[in-house]
């Protein structure tokens, strides 16, 4: 606890740092606040909750703003899929790759692109979500709300990627990632609250049995983000002017989950296709209203097992095209380093690559049983709300953007010489760079 305490004095004693930290709080002040403000029109009264199916994952990330039909209803989510959809067209069309070759002026165009498509996609949003409030809670023209609403839910997601670039700019941390987190964050007290109370009847033990568990499952989720193979790097021995330079040996950081949460996250997306297509066919054919109803629910076998091999399918996709062997080997042999035993070029490639390929293995059957773990603790009577903190694309997100904020917290403490927020051993953000020799 005195460590504690003294570390959060080293951090408020370094002025630039603690500028940082308030202006991240001003930041998503605002956001909180706007997630309250309710669209013109609308009269909250009469609203009702969406807590179930996209929806609600919905409304975990935004912390409540979409059942709020607040002007931040749609939050920063159309600017992740802007960003998602870029990113796999960077992958599959020249064009954008050899924009994102062009260095500082073709990440700016990319970046531009990214905001126009956000706007398109807000847009689209938009109408979708007008659909989704009750009629009777809206007070004005349905035609004029749905044009007004569309202008007002644009202007949002474009202010809350504004901040997010300005907490990122002035604040600490990731600020797009941030805002996120704080959405899911601002749901935790009520769900604890609601757990506690559903737990009197039956006791206190099983609730502190849940918070004992919740915090295994973080703590291995932990594990999990910042675990990394280290494949060593001989350098070559270098002349300089007046003397011999000895070779040094570094390191290769592979993470084991190097996918991240994007492989939760393109399989939640694919596990809503079942039910909506089978809901076309559900009054003419038994076959499809099982379906539908399968997929519906989230913690029938059915639903998990496809969820889970999507997942394992996602990470090896998703790695293969984050993590790029032949450029790592490309990359070493140009800065004159090798891996000991293994030939430069193609060999050292295909080395790294099999590496790769059996570290992904587990860490993305852990990742699918993450995913799924929510599911589990719904069996085992968590009610729903309490039940998406124990894992899933919630907790994920919430652990990596710690980390992330820690890391850069901790990078200023050590440059202005103050002992780390860690006795032993270094914080691994999101951030690194696997393709880096460090």
């Amino acid at each position: 606890m005195k460590k504690f305490i003294t570390t959060l004095k080293n951090i408020f004693a370094i002025e630039d740092l603690r500028v940082r930290i308030l202006n991240t709080l001003f930041f998503i002040a605002i956001f909180r606040l706007g997630s309250y403000v309710v669209l013109p029109g609308v009269d909250p009264n009469l609203l009702e909750a969406n807590t179930g199916g996209i929806f609600g994952l919905l409304d975990t990330f935004l912390g409540g703003a979409f059942s709020n039909a607040s002007i931040f209803a749609l939050g920063i989510m159309p600017y992740i899929s802007a960003s998602i959809v870029l990113q796999l067209l960077t992958i599959a069309v020249p064009y954008f790759q050899k924009m994102q070759k062009e260095g500082e002026s073709g990440r700016k165009k990319i970046n531009q692109i990214t905001r126009v498509l956000t706007i398109v996609i807000t847009l689209a949003q938009a109408v979708g979500f007008v659909a989704t409030i009750n009629a009777e809670a809206i007070a004005i023209n349905t035609t004029l709300f749905t044009i007004t609403s569309m202008v007002v839910l644009t202007s949002g997601t474009i202010f809350c990627m504004w901040l997010g670039e300005k907490i990122t700019d002035k604040g600490i941390g990731n600020g797009i990632s941030m805002l996120i987190m704080i959405g899911i964050v601002s749901r935790f007290p009520g769900a604890i609250i609601a757990e506690f109370l559903s737990r009197q009847l039956n006791g206190a033990l099983l609730f502190l049995l849940e918070i004992l568990v919740l915090f295994l499952v973080v703590m291995s989720v932990v594990m999990l983000t910042q675990a990394v193979r280290r494949i060593p790097v001989q350098y070559a021995k270098q002349v300089g002017a007046s003397s011999l330079y000895s070779g040094q040996r570094q390191f290769i950081p592979l993470k084991v989950n190097a996918a991240g949460v994007m492989p939760i996250i393109f399989a939640q997306s694919l596990m809503f296709l079942p039910s909506m297509i089978a809901s076309i066919w559900s009054d003419t054919s038994e076959t499809a209203s099982y379906i539908g109803t399968t997929f519906s629910d989230f913690t029938s076998w059915q639903y998990n097992l496809v969820f889970g091999l999507l997942i394992l399918v996602f990470t090896y996709f998703y790695t293969a095209i984050s993590v790029n062997p032949n450029q790592i080997a490309d990359d070493l042999k140009r800065s004159g380093g090798f891996i000991p035993g293994v030939k430069p070029g193609r060999t050292t490639s295909e080395y790294i690559d099999a590496i790769l390929t059996r570290i992904t293995l587990p860490g993305a059957i852990y990742l699918a049983f993450v995913a799924i773990f929510p599911s589990i603790a719904m069996l085992f009577g968590v009610t729903r709300e309490f039940s998406q903190f124990f894992g899933g694309t919630s907790l994920i997100i919430m652990v990596g953007v710690v980390l992330d904020t820690l890391q850069q917290v901790e990078s200023y403490l050590l440059m202005r010489h103050y002992d780390g927020m860690m006795k032993s051993g270094k914080l691994r953000g999101r951030t690194e760079n696997i393709a880096m020799v460090s």
